[in-house]
């Protein structure tokens, strides 16, 4: 057996830890966990509200054309 069929065989029981966005613990990354990638279902719904609340921004600058749109101009 090769060492790539080694690593190979040996991946199936490795688990992938990932840090859970919203609160930071450490977790296992798995199809499992329906809440994935955070660790439950409390750190996604964190996430959720953060976004509905609009605390979640995507910055970007105003172009020609959204200036000729705003009235107060």
């Amino acid at each position: 057996m090769s060492n790539v069929d080694a690593a190979q065989g040996d991946a199936p029981n490795k688990k992938l830890m990932v840090r859970c966005p919203s609160c930071g613990v450490m977790h296992a990354y798995s199809t499992d966990n329906p809440y994935r990638p955070f660790c439950g279902k409390g750190c996604k719904a964190i996430d959720l509200g953060a976004w509905a609340s609009e605390s979640y921004r995507v910055e970007a600058k105003p172009t020609t054309e959204d200036l000729l749109d705003d009235p107060g101009v």
